[in-house]
Formats: C-alpha cells, structure tokens, sequence
C-alpha cells in the first residue's frame, strides 16, 4: 500500500505552495503531461512537488519528473474508485487533523503571520488546501482498506509462508520484553496547591481588569510549554478532545475578554479564555501551573514504593495487588499494572518503544524480578511519578519462529498479500483507464510499466 508518509508527502506538495516556489515556477510555462482518465496532470504540479521535496530533502527515489507523475496518477485511480464506490471523508475527523497541523505548523513557526509569510497565501486559505490534502489521504486509505480488508490467513498459510522462506530470508525479531508497572504519584502539600491557586487568581484579575493580555502571561508563565509559545492557543477541537473538568467550563465560554474560574484536571490548574466559537468547536487559550512535589515527599515516595517492592518480593502481596492498592494509573490499574505499546497494539515492547527510564531500570532484569523504585514522567499527564517495574516476559533477540512469532509471521505474510493485491488492481486499472502521456515525459522505467499503451 502507498505508506501515510508518501500520500502526505505528494499531497502536501499538491496542495501548498511555498512563496519561493511560486517565484521560480513563474517562468515555466505551464502544460498538461499527463492524463489519466478525465483528469490532467499539469508540469506546474510536479514541479512544486520537485522543489518542495528539495527544500525539506525528502528523498525520492529515482527521477522525479518519473517518480512524481506515477504517483499523483496512482492516486487519482483510487480517488476515481472511491468516487464510484461512494467513498467520503469523515469532515469532522478531517476538520481535527488540519487543526491539529495547522496548530503544529504555528508551533514550528512561531505565529500565524511568520506562517502566512513562509507559505505565501494567508490563514484561510492554507487550511482550505491542508482540508483537501487531509480529505484526499483520508478516502485514499479507507479505498485501499476496502480493496483488502477480506485478505485475511489460516494458520495453514502461514506456516507454508514460513517454510517458503530462506534463512536469510527470516525477519529477526528484537528483545521484547512484557512489563507490570505500579506507578505512585508523591503526595503535594495543601500548601503548594494553594500558592498555585493564589498565582492564577492573581493572573485572572490582572486579564479582567485589562491590564495584562492573557496571551502575555501565557507565554511567560504556563507549564503547557507547546500552547505557551502561541500564546496559550490551543486552536478548534471538539469536546471530545479535552478532558470533561477542561471541556465543561471552556465550552460555557462567552466572554472572550475574560479568563475562566480555576479548572483542575489530571494535568494541574489552569485558567481558560475563549477566543472563537465555530459549531461545535472552539478555539481557546489556557494557562497551565502545576503543583510541585517536595524533596521531603518525594523521598517519601520512593520509601513507600521501596517498602511495596520488598512486600512483594517477600511473597506479603502479589504484584496485582500492589498494582491494585498503590497504582496512581487508572488505565494501568484496571489491567494488573500491564503496559501496553499503543504502536503496535500489544503488550510486548522492544527496548527503544519503552519511556527511556523505564528501560533503564528493566535492561539487565530477568523475568520475575522488581525493579528499584524510580522516578520518571508520567508523559501521559505529564507528572512526575515514582515506579517499580516488573519483569512479567522476556524473549531475547532471535530468529522469528511459528512459536513465539506467530502474530508478527502472520502480520508479515497478510501485508505482503496485501501489496501483491494492489500492485495488480492498479495494473487492472491501468487497461480500463484512458492514459495519455507526453511523449517527453515517457523515457521513464515506470514502478508500474502499464503507463504507456502499445
């Protein structure tokens, strides 16, 4: 299947062009090279693609006056398809993902006008071409899905698949390793929660009385340090997309002069401002402060997690029961403590997909043995928490084999079939769709030879 990494990469370049690009594109006369079906290929689009790719050295391989063209036509066959077989973009979905890219590319940036600068069209109208770029990637993938979704395998194929294959041939499989994680959030002192308390009353008072933009403050003192840098804006999302404490006061919203009550959530305290309101969807900054946790408290911590450790060393408690008893982790506790790698959607990590001080402390464990307590950030909330980890499975490097890696051999053995099956759909599509190629732009050795008709 085309990778997500390739149908941004063309469809970026399709749909966004650079102010500089637009410069050198203004002496080539443009032209139709290609045509595929009832659809032109212009030598402007593969130019801009060409340069785009060079400006942010994504590599092509092969010649990009061949590699560029094949693929925009490769896509314009599914598009086509999806069209007949009444293929559509979630707008919803496609609306959250060009904010959510919008927002980075602000981020990156710095602000909305540098962004406007850098792409030389404003606002609008780059939203209006990452929405075509995001709707097209989205019904490109779901048209794939459906040409394969049935291409499933029995056991039976698999092992004939295994037996086919060569020594070399035989993917290697790294350490992966299978984790139980208590994981204590060191108490905070009333004390402290109240200091931060005190800190955003003072900041609300200072934005209702005008004499400080919320954006201001934002930038100098909120801990969300990716929302800081826009000023505390965190751009149009659903409900759905913030946690309930956050979403129930943002969306109850309607002065966009003043700053919210405090909100607490799992992430700290914050203050809200609303800036825009759009359907169902808002757009507002906030200020994030977190308490911090004490020395003092912190050493209780690690104690307390030492004590529980030894406890289930000593067989005083089981490691679920710690897990059940101490874990801070609602998702974790409701699973025995398990981690899961949301990657691969299983249990089993390999050593870099692991948080890097959870690596650390399991590296040299074997199975069965307790970690020393730890502290590491809990990148879901961003808090600091203290751990222990225990070291449920281990299967160290080694060839894959029908034992152990029967799900991964299976995996493997469905995407080959998988490709197999939509390298010949578009070569089926290439006899039953009328291509007409510029004879300057055929002396090419096309990934798909059916281009060119005889």
């Amino acid at each position: 299947m085309i990778s997500t990494k390739n149908i941004l990469m063309m469809m970026l370049a399709c749909c966004l062009s650079f102010a500089n690009i637009h410069a050198q594109l203004n002496n080539i006369i443009d032209e139709v090279i290609w045509i595929v079906g009832d659809e032109a290929i212009l030598k402007s689009e593969v130019e801009e693609q060409r340069l785009w790719a060079q400006r942010e050295r994504v590599p092509i391989e092969g010649d990009p006056y061949c590699v560029i063209p094949e693929q925009i036509a490769i896509q314009k066959l599914y598009l086509h398809q999806a069209e007949l077989d009444s293929i559509e973009a979630n707008e919803s979905a496609v609306m959250n993902q060009v904010e959510m890219q919008m927002n980075h590319y602000i981020a990156q940036i710095g602000s909305k006008e540098k962004l406007e600068e850098y792409f030389g069209k404003n606002v609008v109208a780059l939203r209006e071409d990452m929405r075509t770029m995001v709707r097209n990637q989205s019904i490109i993938q779901q048209m794939q899905h459906k040409l394969v979704e049935n291409i499933k395998s029995t056991p039976a194929d698999v092992r004939r698949f295994y037996a086919s294959l060569s020594s070399d041939s035989i993917p290697t499989v790294p350490t992966q390793v299978e984790l139980q994680i208590i994981s204590y959030h060191p108490r905070i002192h009333q004390d402290e929660i109240d200091a931060v308390k005190d800190r955003l009353r003072e900041f609300s008072e200072r934005i209702n009385n005008g004499t400080t933009e919320f954006s201001t403050l934002a930038r100098l003192y909120s801990e969300d340090t990716e929302s800081a840098r826009r000023g505390g804006e965190i751009g149009f999302r659903g409900k759905g997309e913030f946690v309930p404490e956050f979403a129930n006061v943002a969306f109850n919203l309607t002065d966009t002069k003043r700053a919210s009550r405090i909100v607490e959530t799992e992430f700290g305290f914050h203050i809200i401002q609303l800036i825009e309101k759009r359907g169902d969807r808002i757009n507002c900054r906030h200020i994030l402060i977190r308490p911090k946790t004490s020395l003092e408290d912190e050493q209780s911590a690690i104690q307390k997690m030492d004590s529980v450790a030894n406890a289930i060393r000593n067989e005083k408690m089981t490691f679920e029961q710690g897990v059940m008893y101490f874990s801070s982790d609602k998702n974790s506790a409701m699973n025995a403590g398990l981690m899961f790698n949301q990657r691969t959607g299983t249990s089993k990590f390999e050593y870099q997909e692991l948080p890097p001080e959870v690596a650390r402390a399991v590296y040299s464990m074997r199975v069965g043995e307790i970690s020393e307590p730890f502290s590491m950030v809990d990148r879901n909330i961003n808090k600091e928490v203290i751990a222990v980890v225990k070291v449920k499975s281990k299967v160290e490097t080694h060839k894959a084999n029908l034992i152990d890696d029967y799900q991964l051999l299976k995996n493997y053995y469905e995407e080959m079939k998988k490709e197999e099956f939509l390298t010949k759909w578009i070569e089926k599509k290439q006899k039953e769709t009328y291509i007409s190629i510029d004879p300057a732009w055929q002396n090419c050795d096309f990934k798909y030879p059916g281009w060119i008709k005889h």
